[in-house]
C-alpha cells in the first residue's frame, strides 16, 4: 500500500498576501488604476481577529482607527501584507471588491488610507471608492 502524500494548503500565509496591480498603481500614484486594481483584484486588510481556519464562513474582524479626537473611523488597505506597520495587530486578511464594497457601505467610514506607511502611500474618501467599485 502506497503511503499518503500529506495535504498541502493552497491559501497563502499571511506573510505572502499582496496585490501586484495595486503595488504597481500606488508606485505610479495613478487614481484610474487603483480603481481597477481595487475593482478586478484584491487587497490586504489588518485583522483584530483572524478568522478561523476550518471555517471559510469566518473572515476575521477587520481593525479601523478611530480617531480619537474626532472619532472619525478610518479603513487601512495595504498592497502588500509586508507594507503593514507592526503596531498595527499582526493578523491580516485578504478581500475582493464585493468584501470592500460591503464594508465601506455597511460602516461609518470618513477615509481610508492605502499603504499609509509607504512606500507609496494614498488617501481617498469612501464615496471616491464606491465610485470606483461601482464603475
Amino acid at each position: 500500500m502506497a503511503a499518503k502524500k500529506a495535504k498541502t494548503s493552497k491559501r497563502p500565509a499571511p506573510e505572502e498576501f499582496r496585490s501586484e496591480a495595486l503595488a504597481a498603481a500606488l508606485e505610479k500614484q495613478d487614481i484610474a488604476a487603483v480603481a481597477l486594481a481595487l475593482r478586478h483584484g484584491t487587497t490586504v486588510v489588518p485583522l483584530i481577529k483572524p478568522g478561523a481556519r476550518d471555517n471559510p464562513l469566518d473572515s476575521g474582524e477587520v481593525w479601523t482607527y478611530r480617531n480619537p479626537e474626532s472619532g472619525d473611523l478610518a479603513l487601512l488597505l495595504f498592497s502588500d501584507a509586508k507594507n503593514k506597520p507592526a503596531n498595527l495587530p499582526p493578523g491580516v486578511g485578504i478581500y475582493d471588491a464585493d468584501w470592500l464594497r460591503k464594508f465601506l457601505a455597511a460602516h461609518p467610514i470618513t477615509t481610508v488610507f492605502l499603504d499609509i506607511a509607504g512606500p507609496h502611500p494614498m488617501q481617498a474618501a469612501p464615496d471616491e471608492l464606491l465610485k470606483a467599485l461601482d464603475a
